[in-house]
């Protein structure tokens, strides 16, 4: 491949906060943004769990009422707090970018190839893309109508992008990126989810159709997931076969470590890619 840029990476919401004290984790934020530099393109979920926290330390309770309409006034909350914190951590002599995407956008050619050029113009202008699917003027039932339509109309399977890490993935697909990251609450894919020492540290075959039958296969071993909503290991693993067979090498881990030595494959992870 012919690789556009160098890394795409996604975090997860749960990896953005501090569970126990129903906060944001700082750290995290910090530790990420001292990292990102122009050549990265950064999905971010968290809008939605960050305005949750930030609308319960303001009222003292929970939003209550239709699920769609908590979720939709709660991302709105949520989106500005989450820019906030990376533009306080990303070096100063940076742009940063917001993004807000929808699946429409990557299942009209059109649309792709403006949001493709965004990004390109980013690299080349010392910005760094930060994105996130638009959920505040997003609704379930209208969403679902939307990509039966698209469904209807094509021979592929339709872009959904609600999960961040699809949108991740077809990002890395659209700017043809080198590094795939996805970060989430384990250090990467387990052969025994209840079991850490039966981390898979490498995935790898000679050709995309073998390195396909072998994320398949590892999809086996997957269940569960990190929160409510969220659709797990097994999700990631079929999200990310697309730009896996294309060259790109993702790596799935943890954020307690440095995105340099997870890239550097210095810490416990995924890899999975061609070779």
């Amino acid at each position: 491949m012919n690789f556009e840029y160098d890394v795409v990476g996604k975090i997860g919401s749960m990896a953005l906060i501090r569970k126990e004290d129903h906060d944001i984790d700082y750290n995290i934020f910090s530790r990420i943004g001292a990292e990102l530099k122009p050549g990265m393109i950064w999905v971010t979920s968290g809008a939605t769990e960050i305005g949750r926290l930030d609308y319960m330390k303001r009222t003292g309770k929970e939003l209550s009422g239709d699920m769609d309409e908590i979720k939709t006034d709660y991302a709105a909350q949520g989106q500005s707090i989450l820019m906030e914190n990376y533009r306080r951590f990303i070096r100063p002599e940076y742009s940063v970018r917001q993004v807000l995407v929808e699946h429409q956008h990557f299942n009209d050619a059109d649309k792709r190839a403006h949001i493709k050029g965004l990004l390109l113009r980013a690299k080349d202008q010392n910005a760094i893309p930060i994105v996130n699917y638009n959920d505040p003027v997003s609704f379930t039932e209208n969403r679902k109508m939307e990509i039966a339509s698209i469904a209807h109309r094509t021979t592929g399977r339709p872009v959904e992008c609600i999960d961040n890490d699809e949108t991740a993935a077809v990002i890395a697909v659209t700017v043809k990126a080198r590094v795939l990251v996805i970060l989430s609450g384990v250090e990467g894919i387990y052969a025994d989810p209840s079991d850490p020492s039966t981390l898979v540290r490498e995935v790898t075959a000679k050709d995309p159709e073998s390195l396909i039958r072998k994320i398949t296969e590892l999809q086996k071993s997957c269940f569960g997931a990190s929160r409510a909503g969220a659709n797990g290991a097994g999700a990631k693993l079929e999200f990310i076969k697309e730009p896996a067979s294309l060259g790109t090498t993702v790596i799935i881990g943890n954020p307690r470590y440095h995105l340099k030595d997870l890239i550097a494959n210095n810490v416990p992870c995924t890899r999975i890619g061609l070779y």
